[in-house]
């Protein structure tokens, strides 16, 4: 059998979009379909703190989580390829997005609301719509997000799609991504 990697850009591959784009269920099937680890950025932050995001969020703001959320990507960034989930918001810092940008193949997962809001529970993991209409919530989040995601190496729209497809699609994507940089052609 082939090696997967040697068909895909020797960066780790962050997956970047609101929540309920399916970050961490494609990331999992993208890292099975490629042979890479996956990571998932909260997990990671969950792990090192001892806390949920949703308490440090309560506990110590925003701020806080988004400084302990950029200084585990960034040393994630550092270890061999894998595929990364990144938090909804982890993009937007700049210095996040820079790393990410410089070391890694970013994809955004684009989804409209209607998508987003069927995939989404109100739950205490998700601290940004504790508080308020989540269809509100989520329809400001992607007005101010979605600008930011789209500097994304790669976008792949979500909507109405199969997992199966979406992998496919980043797949695809990032072994074409591949042959432009070896090759100078797509």
């Amino acid at each position: 059998m082939s090696n997967r990697n040697s068909i895909l850009p020797d960066k780790t591959i962050v997956l970047v979009g609101l929540m309920g784009s399916g970050k961490t269920a494609i990331g999992r099937s993208l890292a099975n379909r490629t042979g890479r680890v996956f990571v998932d950025s909260d997990d990671e932050v969950r792990r090192h703190t001892g806390t949920s995001i949703a308490e440090m969020f309560a506990h110590d703001g925003e701020e806080a989580f988004r400084k302990e959320e950029r200084r585990i990507i960034i040393s994630l960034l550092n270890n061999s390829p894998h595929v990364l989930a990144t938090g909804g918001g982890a993009f937007l810092d700049p210095c996040t997005r820079k790393h990410i940008l410089s070391k890694a193949i970013s994809v955004w997962l684009h989804a409209n609301l209607r998508a987003l809001l069927d995939r989404v529970h109100v739950t205490s993991d998700r601290p940004l719509l504790r508080h308020g209409n989540p269809q509100n919530i989520m329809q400001q989040l992607m007005n101010e997000r979605y600008p930011i995601y789209a500097k994304a190496n790669l976008t792949v729209k979500t909507s109405d799609r199969s997992q199966t497809w979406v992998v496919d699609k980043v797949f695809d994507m990032l072994t074409k991504e591949y042959r432009s940089l070896t090759t100078g052609k797509a």
